[in-house]
């Protein structure tokens, strides 16, 4: 049953969940392999920290999300069209939908943000 409850140990839930289902995704799994490769432990621990601080304000997360992105090879507006499914699929099933539709407004956000860096364009609403 979707929770309204919205604490660090429920981002734990949603973030492990959701990069369950990235790694079993012939689309995504190659381009997060690629950036990740065996280190996906410090890499979960740091996107509950970074959603913790988004949407908690815990200010756990320090880093610079956009230049680290940037980094990457191979990005296409389909990843950010099946990041954002992926998403929107682990927070409906988790959240409420007043919460689920918190966590999408700022993953839209993000993922504007990322798409003018890569295409100098949004490519994806």
């Amino acid at each position: 049953m979707p929770s309204s409850t919205l604490d660090r140990a429920a981002i734990a839930t949603l973030v492990n969940e959701f990069y369950d289902e990235v790694r079993r995704d012939a689309e995504l799994f190659p381009l997060f392999n690629q950036a990740i490769g065996a280190n996906w432990g410090p890499h979960l621990e740091r996107m509950v920290d970074f959603w913790s601080t988004v949407m908690l304000g815990s200010r756990d997360f320090q880093g610079n999300v956009f230049g680290k992105h940037m980094l990457l090879g191979g990005v296409q507006p389909e990843h950010f069209r099946r990041w954002l499914a992926l998403f929107e699929a682990a927070t409906g099933r988790l959240f409420a939908p007043e919460v689920a539709a918190e966590f999408m407004t700022v993953a839209r956000r993000i993922g504007g943000s990322l798409q003018y860096g890569f295409f100098g364009k949004l490519e994806v609403a």
